[in-house]
């Protein structure tokens, strides 16, 4: 069996056997059996990917695999992984892993919770390792459907309301992207031909221009929605705030960057041409994403919508620096979607273990808590300075290779751009010492608070796993920038060599 293969069924192998688990002690063993294994395949994926490269492999795509699904519309399953998925096959199995740990405690329908978490787990595996389009959408929508379960059950405060509307608005961008991908479904053979889904196929030829200026807004914006585009982010914090720690965690460390990742890999790869002339357009939308999102989080009380709009705010960094369309800035966007989604699964994880300790999310009623919680403190500082941007964490690798990256543009557009989401590192340093100050220094707030113990051994294990991977990425990163820039530089080559007549535009 295709290793790859193993990324969709090893979750579904975990789903049936939990199915059968007797009490909450055995599912909770299950899942992290089954999560643990996934976590150690990755490993071993990493591992095989860059020894094929080392050893002269240059394939586009490895472990590269094809089978028939539907013949009458030629829908393949059509698998294969480059740099940029492997490393997102890895953010996913070590968040989901740590997920899995920051759960322990659920008791309510706690095979029900499991079983959703893992099955959208699934659908972001299959998602990653998709080279068909429509396979690749079957996938998309497995992880998207579970969100409403876990949300309007397992959630807090207003959280059928924040189901609903999380779901409606993903729903909105699916119905976009369903019409993006039969539209290129419809344009992707050559005079004669046969048409494919086929993502390899497709790039080899030239979508009409026409149609491709008409496809290119549905399908960006449609993955952008995910991604948390302005004006379409409105249904991120309230499900971020709702959301159990787990699902927090899965949701801002995983499942947004479905929608980078997919922008960059559909709307921008597939429809190039409209890409250059429709730039600017988002990348305006994407500039303002990043300061709204800073400046939204410094007027938040609740820790989650304070971390649910630095969400907004660094996942629109991704896709502004997609939408500089140079390699430099694009492997910075790659790394940021690895960063935060380690950073901001950390972050959830730690207000999950602080709420069910303070029973309080909010700021102002919380202090002092270092001298309490001396381990969760250091996690939270460790995880802030990484989301500012501190040298020797992922956070600083991210930003500076994103930055120099859109600087390189000489325009003076893009250099505006470019300074004005700069200022987001200001804001972003604002807020987090501003909550390090209130929430871990100073007087103890509630003689309650006093009563309260540290981190168990579970919740150690899930955030102890994710600080390694932050620091791992910030103290050496070449091996990721370079694994990730392997595989860009001819996808950039291609987005690129087939829009000289019109690049010079902005």
């Amino acid at each position: 069996m295709n290793i790859l293969t193993l990324f969709v069924v090893i979750p579904v192998l975990t789903v049936i056997a939990i199915l059968f688990s007797k009490d909450m002690k055995q599912t909770r063993l299950i899942s992290a059996i089954g999560m643990g294994i996934q976590l150690i395949l990755a490993g071993i994926l990493v591992y095989s990917y860059l020894g094929m490269r080392k050893a002269g492999i240059t394939d586009e795509f490895l472990f590269y695999f094809d089978a028939l699904w539907f013949k009458t519309l030629n829908i393949h399953y059509t698998i294969g992984v480059d740099g940029i998925s492997v490393a997102m096959i890895a953010l996913t199995s070590i968040v989901v892993f740590a997920g899995v740990f920051a759960s322990w405690t659920v008791e309510t329908l706690h095979k029900e919770f499991f079983i959703s978490l893992i099955v959208l787990a699934s659908g972001v595996f299959g998602f990653f390792i998709s080279l068909d389009l429509f396979t690749m959408f079957l996938f998309y929508e497995i992880a998207v459907i579970p969100m409403y379960l876990l949300i309007g059950i397992w959630g807090s405060g207003p959280k059928e309301y924040s189901a609903m509307k999380l779901t409606l608005m993903l729903m909105a961008g699916s119905a976009l992207l369903f019409v993006a991908i039969l539209g290129i479904y419809f344009y992707s053979a050559p005079a004669g031909g046969q048409l494919t889904f086929n993502l390899l196929e497709i790039a080899k030829n030239k979508i009409p221009i026409e149609m491709q200026r008409f496809l290119f807004p549905f399908a960006f914006i449609g993955f952008g929605i995910l991604g948390a585009l302005f004006p379409f982010h409105t249904w991120s914090p309230d499900g971020h705030a709702s959301a159990p720690t787990a699902v927090s965690m899965l949701h801002a460390g995983v499942l947004m960057k479905l929608g980078g990742y997919g922008a960059f890999r559909v709307a921008l790869y597939l429809l190039p041409e409209a890409a250059h002339e429709q730039a600017w357009i988002f990348l305006i939308l994407t500039g303002i994403s990043v300061v709204y999102g800073a400046f939204g989080a410094i007027a938040q009380k609740d820790l989650k919508y304070i971390n649910a709009y630095s969400s907004v705010s660094h996942c629109g960094l991704v896709l502004f620096a997609l939408l500089m369309l140079n390699q430099a800035a694009m492997n910075g966007a790659i790394i940021q979607m690895i960063s935060h989604g380690l950073m901001t699964a950390l972050f959830f994880a730690l207000i999950g273990m602080i709420y069910g300790r303070t029973h309080t999310r909010i700021v102002s009623e919380m202090g002092g808590l270092m001298k309490i919680m001396p381990f969760l403190g250091v996690c939270w500082v460790i995880a802030g300075m990484a989301s500012l941007g501190l040298p020797g964490l992922s956070g600083f690798v991210a930003e500076m290779t994103i930055f120099i990256g859109s600087f390189q543009h000489t325009d003076t557009f893009h250099r505006f751009m470019t300074i004005l989401a700069t200022t987001s590192i200001v804001v972003t340093a604002v807020y987090i010492l501003r909550v390090v100050g209130a929430l871990l220094l100073g007087p103890v707030k509630n003689d309650h608070f006093l009563e309260l113990e540290d981190a168990k051994w579970y919740e150690r294990l899930s955030t102890v796993t994710l600080i390694l991977s932050i620091a791992a990425i910030g103290i050496a990163p070449l091996w990721l920038s370079d694994m990730i820039g392997f595989s860009l530089a001819p996808m950039v080559d291609k987005i690129n060599s087939v829009t000289a007549s019109i690049a010079g535009i902005f």
